[in-house]
């Protein structure tokens, strides 16, 4: 939705709400606050489209990692501090 997006400001939100949540049905609307971007009001459908493509992955801990991935990793540790001391 990139071009879409239009911006008001607080000031806007509090004088023209009607107007702005009319557009923001249509299309996300940006609210800046001191000329910084700080919410995006959105239709509902939007959101919920966007949470439905929300990445799931989890942080997780290297006693959580897979033996084969953890191998990898130290052999990629283990070849970038090699590239690191030959620059040397």
């Amino acid at each position: 939705m990139p071009g879409d997006d239009r911006s008001y400001s607080t000031s806007d939100l509090s004088r023209k709400s009607g107007d702005i949540i009319a557009e923001a049905l249509r299309h996300p609307v940006t609210i800046t606050q001191r000329n910084k971007p700080r919410l995006v009001l959105l239709n509902i459908e939007d959101y919920r489209q966007l949470k439905a493509r929300a990445d799931t992955r989890r942080v997780g801990t290297i006693e959580t990692m897979s033996e084969t991935l953890l191998e990898e990793l130290e052999a990629a540790v283990d070849a970038y501090a090699a590239d690191d001391n030959a620059d040397r």
